[in-house]
């Protein structure tokens, strides 16, 4: 594994960067969730396993590159930041274990593999989304995570803004309540908005926040999570419409068969691929007063539009 204070190498082209620094990051926050998600002995034993699960082993960790990236941007040690980043993926992973129980998406595969439901069962999959949740905030209140109280405390009331009733939460509510109804462009881009946006801007926010940056980059870096957040999701949508199974690593064409409200069904694929890199060209302008050092997260926001999967 590798060293977690250690900078990480780039090679010379900003894609073979992107990809050596994402595959980095990822073994890295890998690293910190397997710590942070021992196998205890005893009856909650199964629950465990089934958060390690969910969580381990899979995804593209783009939210915990975000959180690493933008925390090099200030000089935070990558032990702190990898914390922070597996605090992230453990929300993240959780609302994949929910998202897909009959209840709501209904799907059985999830990166490639059984959901967490049907690798166990409907009831250990609540249960450890419900762990994943609260395992997270405890990981962000520990003193391993910054020295500062007052910065773990701000990365909790950030995160819970991110993830609760008025961020990814209350994104799934409208968007189970928009199934089969026809919703307008502003409408669409609220719900997605907060159901995927909100938990990217603060991965992109919590680097300022762990570097205890100026309020000005601060800003800059939650709007770039904003715009990029928003790019992401009209390409994930593209893939469900146009990609394949194999491809994506779960089920394609539900949202159609589900009448999900998204921009791809409402302005059709070259319209929405058309607003999604607009999007990221705009994340990209507020990155302006990071030069050289974000060339990364410029990358970032140009693979996000292109991604085959």
């Amino acid at each position: 594994m590798p060293d977690p204070t250690s900078p990480i190498a780039l090679p010379p082209s900003s894609d073979e960067a992107l990809a050596a620094a994402m595959k980095e990051a990822a073994a890295r926050v890998e690293q910190a969730l397997d710590t942070l998600l021992p196998r205890p002995e005893g009856p909650e034993g199964r629950l465990f396993e089934a958060m390690r699960y969910a969580t381990l082993g899979g995804g593209k960790r783009l939210r915990a590159f975000l959180v690493m990236q933008t925390a090099a941007l200030f000089k935070v040690n990558a032990t702190c930041s990898a914390r922070v980043a597996a605090a992230v993926e453990m929300i993240h992973a959780y609302s994949l274990v929910h998202d897909d129980l009959p209840a709501m998406d209904d799907d059985d595969l999830r990166r490639g593999k059984p959901s967490t439901h049907r690798a166990f069962d409907e009831a250990t999959a609540i249960l450890a989304g419900d762990a994943l949740q609260t395992r997270a905030f405890e990981v962000l209140a520990e003193a391993d995570t910054h020295s500062d109280p007052n910065a773990r405390l701000e990365l909790i009331l950030a995160l819970a803004h991110a993830a609760g009733g008025r961020g990814m939460v209350g994104g799934q509510m409208i968007d189970i309540d928009a199934e089969g109804k026809t919703l307008t462009e502003p409408e669409i881009i609220r719900l997605q908005a907060l159901k995927t946006g909100r938990l990217i801007q603060f991965s992109a926010e919590a680097g300022a926040i762990l570097g205890r940056a100026a309020p000005a980059q601060r800003t800059a870096l939650a709007w770039y999570g904003r715009d990029l957040g928003a790019a992401f999701q009209i390409a994930d949508d593209l893939l469900d419409a146009l990609g394949t199974t194999e491809e994506t690593g779960k089920t394609a064409g539900k949202d159609e068969a589900a009448g999900k409200a998204t921009l791809v069904a409402l302005l059709g694929p070259e319209r929405a691929r058309h607003q999604a890199e607009m999007l990221a060209r705009q994340a990209i302008s507020h990155l302006e007063s990071f030069g050289t050092e974000a060339e990364l997260l410029r990358a970032l926001a140009r693979f996000v539009v292109a991604r085959r999967h």
